[in-house]
């Protein structure tokens, strides 16, 4: 029974946020997600319809995004065929170098905001600062896959604070974006933006026009032997499969390597990661056996966003109102000290370490920063309408590194700061700082 109800309720947020976004030119103008503005319907109206509800749902519905993400970061690389890098170095290095200083800053800037000021003044928790990140460049999916990782070190209001980061730098990302990108456009630094008044009305309300609707992707497998679409979620499944492996794995050889360890590392571990990797080892895997041509990436994508949009519904609408406003004066310090990091790195340096198109490359990296990867080609979408500049292939070629990299990195700072305190997360994050801030000053010389 619950469960009809919980995908009722889903239901009813994402298409009530899509009539909302269809029909109020305020939220066209904000480029505000449907699943954002439904989220955001159903935390208004939750305590109110709550009382009419089984007692469990919420509670289930808070767990929906925690095993979502898994899914997504499952999808990462499969179907990802084996691309040439060479050629791509000589933008996608400078790309990369923007994005390690923008989300090692904002570790920097959280973990030390929550320990230097925030703990002292506001006696918040040891992981606070995490939220920053988690919230910021992690999103609603990040946290979602922390969920557990906050359980078990018995910190479960960092889930609701987390969202609350995650909806706050989503929303202030994309509407100080588009500040920056009118900025830029009357100052001259980009000729092809198009702006709200340019855009046709079904490109204000997300609505692709009848003769021009692209494809959801091609269905590999006849459905006489399985629907394409149930293939392809059965692939995902063992990618998922294969991180719950990994993870438990990693449990039982730290258990068999240091069993008197008062404290465990992967105790609380969140699996997405290695969901991640799983996908890629399958991947890999179906290219040895030569049936990779029946993974189709379009699918793929199709079921990663599908999982985006209902995790962010579910995570909105079941945030705990009560604890964000225990916290709401930290929360804010950090939310803005975050935001003004984030906007000053990559202003800063993109006009100094990118050779040509300094503006797309940065904004497309302002709107991940802030929000999801979706948010920063949005942005980049608006400045560089026709793909006539190199932004979004060094975008794209420098999330094949930056990703796997930090979301690994976001689960161990966790389990560090919960387990050796945040002091040395912060001087580690200070030093990869440091190296990343010197090869931005190798770069800016050498292209003069």
């Amino acid at each position: 029974m619950n469960a009809v109800v919980i995908f009722a309720i889903i239901s009813i947020l994402l298409v009530a946020g899509k009539i909302l976004r269809v029909q109020v030119p305020l939220l066209q103008r904000l480029y505000l997600p449907s699943s954002i503005v439904g989220g955001l319907l159903g935390l208004a109206l939750m305590p109110s319809v709550a009382k009419f509800l089984p007692a469990s749902i919420e509670d289930e519905m808070r767990m929906i995004p925690g095993f979502l993400i898994n899914v997504i970061f499952a999808t990462l690389f499969l179907g990802q065929s084996e691309r040439k890098t060479k050629n791509l170095a000589s933008y996608v290095v400078p790309q990369l170098t923007l994005a390690q200083i923008v989300v090692w800053g904002q570790y920097v800037v959280g973990i030390g905001l929550a320990g230097f000021l925030l703990a002292p003044a506001f006696n918040v928790h040891p992981a606070f600062g995490n939220l920053l990140e988690l919230g910021f460049e992690g999103g609603h999916g990040t946290v979602g896959g922390m969920s557990e990782a906050f359980i078990a070190r018995s910190w479960a209001d960092g889930i609701a604070l987390g969202y609350t980061v995650a909806t706050a730098g989503m929303i202030c990302g994309i509407a100080f974006g588009m500040g920056l990108v009118n900025w830029a456009y009357r100052l001259g630094y980009v000729k092809a933006v198009r702006p709200f008044s340019k855009r046709t009305a079904g490109e204000r309300r997300g609505i692709h026009p009848k003769d021009a609707r692209p494809s959801a992707g091609a269905q590999t497998v006849l459905s006489d032997s399985i629907d394409s679409l149930a293939w392809h979620v059965a692939i995902v499944g063992l990618a998922v499969l294969v991180g719950f492996l990994i993870l438990q794995g990693l449990k039982n050889a730290e258990i068999a390597l240091f069993p008197s360890a008062k404290t465990r590392i992967f105790t609380g571990f969140p699996m997405f990661p290695l969901c991640m990797l799983g996908g890629a080892i399958l991947q890999k895997a179906a290219s040895i056996a030569k049936i990779d041509l029946l993974i189709d990436k379009g699918q793929l994508s199709r079921i990663s966003g599908t999982s985006l949009d209902i995790l962010a519904v579910c995570a909105i609408a079941t945030i705990q109102l009560s604890v964000v406003k225990a916290n709401w004066m930290p929360l804010t310090i950090m939310v803005l000290a975050g935001l003004g990091w984030t906007a000053f790195s990559v202003m800063f340096f993109s006009r100094r370490i990118f050779k040509e198109a300094w503006f797309e490359r940065g904004i497309a990296e302002f709107g991940q920063a802030t929000g999801v990867t979706a948010t920063g080609l949005l942005l980049l979408r608006t400045v560089d309408p026709d793909n006539k500049t190199v932004a979004a292939a060094s975008f794209a070629g420098k999330q094949l590194i930056h990703e796997p990299a930090m979301n690994l990195w976001v689960a161990t700072a966790f389990a560090l700061v919960m387990t050796i305190g945040w002091l040395p997360v912060f001087l580690v994050s200070a030093v990869a700082l440091a190296i990343w801030l010197g090869v931005a000053f190798y770069l800016a010389r050498k292209d003069g």
